[in-house]
């Protein structure tokens, strides 16, 4: 789409700086300043070096230093709107009253009643209208927005929110405007805006004060308050504590910092204005435990300052004429009004938060009252692939030869993000995990996909031992239910609270023996075993069934056999057992594959192909492990007792091979592999 862009300086080549790549194609660029729209024009026409357009470059576009004579020389349909910060509502006012759709960068206004007649206007001539900051969409914000919508920060009661602006006179090249709005209606726009997508509306201002800290050697000063400290009240969720500073250094400790204070954990994001997800950007704590990093299990995507009116755009294309954005910018410009009238007003009384059109502006994800919205863990309908996260965490207590406790490892995999859990009866702990579920601090069931696995000696007992792990994890239904093994042991009794045993009793209820001291084996069919588990699902007691530890011809078999396919198969899987043909039978029918044991294989990690390839890419070899499963669409589940492992585990999904990566890696696959 062509568009226009107004305002050249400082900001704008931000957004120059992804046009290469960008679908919108500027038209015409108008700056006051002669020079400014000279260099942008220049670098948004993709000239070559000696001056003649290089292969595929754009047009450059026509330079303007008067708005409505662009305005009415060019016909684009989209301004792309980057003028300063008192600029932005006069000129977004021309633009809309010329029938032209805006993207502006923020605040929308400085007044309260002129971004409500902005949007006024937009919704009149049927126009779309957007705004700066897109940081609610970046992918740091989606994901703290996800970990606090399912459930274990209970209620957020309390929120710290920073705006370290800065000294604006030592780092910007024409600090004019900043010094001139203040630290609010600039830096303060980007935790507000992330807090109103994530509670909804603002509904007072409780109180706010303001402090004239500037260092006296400086000749420029803020006209409006360096400091400003308030306290801000949402109609259905926290209450705020907001800092914004242009005294307050940048580079300070905390920035543009979130801290989410629930009845039951806390959330903390180091940057409400990130353009992408690094690893450490949330910490997450939930009940008794410490803090863990939550890293988004996607490879990182930086955000560019065009993806805002270049979503405007695609809407516009489309026919839509969105205004959400605009909406949400016009509460923030009234927030931050009231902010600064109660902190420089005569009177501290508190201000209510009116006159601002907030329709669509609805109660989030830390509501007290509204209903959390909350990714789905568990399945389509029949037919579909049932939806898993990348990364899976294994509850199994048996650790290098010993059995040991894992409920403090499964607690900081819920912190940290894990969203499936690999459960079993023959680990013995599904109690000690319920217990943990019901505890405050971790997320509501709705957002977790639970796997239970029935074991050997239980092939003539399903439905037993199903209510019986169903009733120690406390959960009504299991997302999966499979069976641990295909192969059918004899019965010894029901395997409950085995971890609570002594271990010899353990191993002889779990692995029965004959009196010669050969296994003792039962004699029940696969396929009737099968059918049994499938009848489960029809009871309710599980959304799906599955089956763990079978080659390809077995379940080839087995499916011919009784026509029910698994949604789920669980196999051990890692570069020297790759099960290339099982995984592609599974996929091609939509059947999911979890890969157990994925780092466990002897010499894997130390492997020279693993180690140059974690080299190459910045990885660890066990996050370049688990990578190489991600990428070929199969879940691993590691299982770990270090919190620095439980993090790195889950973060190895933001590891990105390439083809030739994941081929030396296919390499390794080894025939005779054997423990």
């Amino acid at each position: 789409m062509n568009c226009l862009f107004v305002g050249a300086g400082a900001v704008a080549r931000r957004y120059a700086a992804g046009l290469a790549d960008s679908p919108l194609s500027p038209a015409a660029v108008c700056d006051l300043d002669p020079d400014r729209a000279e260099s942008f024009a220049d670098a948004a026409g993709d000239a070559d070096d000696d001056g003649t357009d290089a292969p595929g470059a754009r047009d450059t576009p026509a330079v303007y230093a008067d708005l409505e004579a662009m305005l009415d020389a060019e016909s684009a349909p989209l301004v792309v709107n980057l003028t300063s910060h008192a600029a932005h509502a006069p000129v977004t006012r021309t633009c809309l009253e010329a029938g032209r759709h805006v993207f502006s960068e923020k605040p929308l206004a400085l007044d309260p009643t002129a971004a409500d007649d902005l949007l006024d206007l937009a919704r009149d001539r049927d126009l779309a209208l957007g705004c700066a900051p897109i940081a609610p969409d970046c992918d740091a914000q989606r994901h703290a927005r996800t970990l606090l919508s399912d459930g274990r920060l209970g209620d957020v009661g309390l929120v710290y929110a920073t705006a370290h602006v800065g000294r604006v006179t030592e780092w910007h090249e024409r600090p004019d405007s900043f010094l001139a709005v203040g630290p609010l209606f600039d830096g303060a726009v980007y935790p507000l805006s992330v807090l109103v997508d994530w509670f909804g509306p603002v509904a007072r201002v409780r109180s706010a004060d303001a402090v004239d800290a500037w260092p006296e050697r400086e000749e420029r000063r803020p006209e409006a308050p360096a400091h400003v400290e308030a306290t801000v009240e949402f109609a259905d969720g926290p209450v705020v504590s907001l800092r914004a500073s242009l005294y307050a250094d940048h580079r300070s400790r905390e920035f543009y910092s979130l801290e989410c204070h629930g009845d039951d954990g806390t959330l903390y994001l180091a940057d409400a204005g990130a353009m992408a997800a690094d690893r450490d950007a949330v910490r997450v704590r939930g009940g008794d435990r410490d803090s863990v990093a939550a890293p988004q299990p996607r490879p990182r995507r930086e955000r560019s300052h065009l993806d805002g009116p270049e979503r405007l755009a695609r809407a516009v294309d489309r026919g839509d004429r969105p205004r959400a954005s605009a909406r949400r910018a016009a509460h923030v410009v009234a927030v931050c009004a009231a902010i600064d009238a109660e902190a420089t007003g005569p009177d501290h009384t508190g201000r209510v938060i009116d006159g601002v059109d907030a329709g669509g502006l609805v109660a989030g994800v830390g509501s007290r009252s509204a209903p959390t919205v909350r990714p789905s863990a568990s399945g389509g309908p029949d037919g579909a692939a049932i939806r898993l996260p990348p990364v899976g965490f294994g509850c199994s207590r048996y650790r290098d030869g010993e059995y040991v406790d894992r409920v403090e490892s499964v607690g900081t995999a819920l912190d940290a993000g894990y969203r499936l859990l690999d459960s079993a009866e023959l680990y013995g702990n599904e109690s000690r995990i319920g217990d943990l579920l019901a505890s405050p601090g971790t997320p509501d069931r709705e957002g977790l996909f639970l796997l239970g696995k029935a074991w050997n000696t239980n092939h003539g007992h399903l439905r037993e031992a199903c209510e019986g792990s169903l009733s120690e994890l406390g959960v009504d239904a299991f997302d999966c239910y499979a069976l641990h093994w295909p192969d059918a042991w004899a019965y010894t009794e029901p395997l409950r609270e085995l971890a609570e045993r002594p271990v010899d009793e353990q191993e002889r209820l779990a692995f029965p023996e004959t009196g010669e001291g050969e296994r003792a084996t039962a004699d029940l069919d696969l396929a009737d075993t099968w059918r049994d588990l499938a009848a489960l699902r029809e009871e309710g007691l599980t959304r799906t069934v599955g089956i763990c530890n079978v080659n390809l011809s077995a379940l080839r078999d087995l499916v011919a056999e009784t026509g029910i396919e698994p949604a789920l198969v669980q196999v051990e899987r890692h570069p020297y057992t790759p099960k290339t043909d099982l995984v592609d039978w599974c996929h091609e029918r939509g059947i999911r594959v979890i890969a157990h044991s994925p780092l466990s294989a002897p010499g894997l990690l130390e492997d020279p192909v693993v180690s140059a390839v974690a080299e190459e890419t910045s990885a660890t070899p066990a996050e370049t492990v688990l990578a190489w499963n991600v990428a070929a669409g199969v879940v691993p589940i590691p299982a770990s007792t270090d919190p620095d492992h439980v993090v790195s585990n889950l973060a190895a999904a933001r590891v990105e091979l390439t083809t030739g990566q994941r081929e030396r890696l296919d390499a390794l696959a080894d025939p005779d592999f054997d423990r």
